[in-house]
């Protein structure tokens, strides 16, 4: 028999956004999940709201924008899964007053931008961008000149982390020299060997790829100073977010011929589905690739994704786990049969974890197993209990009634 989360999984309603792939689907339904709607696109405003309002769990892509308002109206709303690496379309402080923790993929789509990556630095260095729009017109360039074999070449990778190192194991395989730029130390992979300095790596580098974060220090981190300092005639791919490159210095750059050509999947304005107009200064351009954010978008990928999240987001309906939630603290949780578990989320204030331990005590119920960790702003204290239903009915109440409490939830 399928054990009881709060409620029956029947009546758990999970709502996932923007053509998520139905591997999540097929995990919700194997978890015992029954009410999965898997909806085309985003969705906005009110119509958005209503979707939200009533769901239990939702998953999203990067369109979707979840609001303090619209968690604000999400009052059933436990758990919100992005089917993608970024989360910069929620409000993660919102969702973790709300007590709502949120899940990513940080990995899932790791191999399918590197081998983009790879490939883009491959025409790029072949010239084949513009040989392939001439053909389009009606031209004929059979030429070897500006045309280079990646073999021996260098290429520059900003950004060291899950996706930059697989480019450059890839890039090492083709027989690049591969060198990287981290904020942080990281240990290199192969025979990758870190820059001196960024400026080191954009003096050096035939081919410049960027895989950094959207943060307040990476916006605009590539301008025109930065493209400056690159080789003349290299090559700038940008998979990572598009408020990273100042793209009207990368278009000043293409049109002195400083900068041999571009790959760009990422832009700071995107249209919001199929269909809408793409405008950018880039376009007039033979020697630049352009993409529509498609970096991650294989079917392998989409259904590693699918699984991945949706997994994690079965975990912590089931049993209350937090393993790499982006906003929350991170409890790893065993199995709890024969206990009924509480999950007790409030804000990192003193004497909350005290309370209740006085509870429990004052009701003379037995603690078999208490888990508890705090980050600055909330604390998640999991506590498995031998009760009866109508005792640990009783508990939550009071446990609600707490000063600081921003959820309590019952798992049996």
């Amino acid at each position: 028999m399928t054990p009881l989360t709060s409620f029956p999984k029947q009546d758990i309603r999970v709502v996932l956004f923007e053509g998520i792939s139905q591997r999540a689907v097929e995990v919700f339904h194997d978890a015992g999940y029954r009410q999965v709607e898997l909806l085309p696109k985003s969705l906005t405003g009110d119509e958005l709201i209503g979707k939200v309002s009533g769901a239990h769990i939702i998953g999203i892509r990067s369109r979707t924008q979840v609001t303090a308002e619209v968690i604000a109206h999400a009052r059933k709303l436990i758990t919100i899964g992005c089917f993608c690496i970024g989360t910069n379309q929620v409000d993660l402080e919102a969702a973790q007053l709300a007590g709502i923790p949120v899940f990513n993929a940080p990995y899932s789509n790791t191999r399918s931008v590197a081998e983009l990556v790879v490939a883009e630095a491959i025409m790029l260095m072949r010239g084949i961008p513009q040989k392939n729009a001439e053909c389009h017109r009606g031209g004929w360039s059979k030429s070897a000149a500006g045309s280079h074999e990646v073999r021996g070449k260098t290429l520059g990778i900003i950004g060291y982390g899950h996706i930059g190192t697989q480019v450059g194991v890839l890039a090492e395989a083709l027989g690049m020299h591969v060198l990287f730029h981290d904020i942080e130390a990281k240990l290199s992979l192969g025979n990758a060997r870190a820059a001196a300095s960024l400026d080191d790596l954009l003096e050096r580098s035939d081919v410049v790829t960027l895989h950094v974060p959207e943060t307040p220090a990476t916006r605009m981190m590539f301008g025109a100073a930065q493209i400056a300092r690159m080789k003349s005639g290299a090559h700038l791919i940008n998979a990572s977010r598009g408020t990273v490159v100042d793209i009207d210095a990368l278009a000043a750059a293409l049109e002195s011929g400083h900068i041999g050509g571009a790959a760009v999947d990422v832009f700071p304005v995107e249209p919001k589905g199929n269909g809408e107009p793409f405008e950018s200064p880039l376009t007039r351009f033979d020697n630049v690739i352009l993409t529509p954010h498609v970096g991650g978008s294989t079917l392998e990928a989409q259904d590693n994704i699918g699984a991945e999240v949706a997994a994690k987001l079965v975990r912590y309906s089931d049993n209350g786990s937090t393993l790499s939630a982006v906003n929350f603290p991170e409890v790893t949780l065993p199995e709890h049969a024969g206990s009924h578990r509480i999950l007790h989320i409030h804000r990192n204030v003193p004497g909350v974890l005290s309370r209740i331990n006085e509870l429990f005590s004052r009701e003379g119920v037995n603690i078999n197993g208490q888990f508890l960790r705090t980050d600055a702003k909330v604390g998640y204290v999991v506590m498995d209990i031998a009760s009866t239903p109508e005792i640990t009915s009783r508990l939550r109440a009071a446990l609600n009634a707490i000063e600081g409490t921003l959820r309590t939830r019952v798992l049996y």
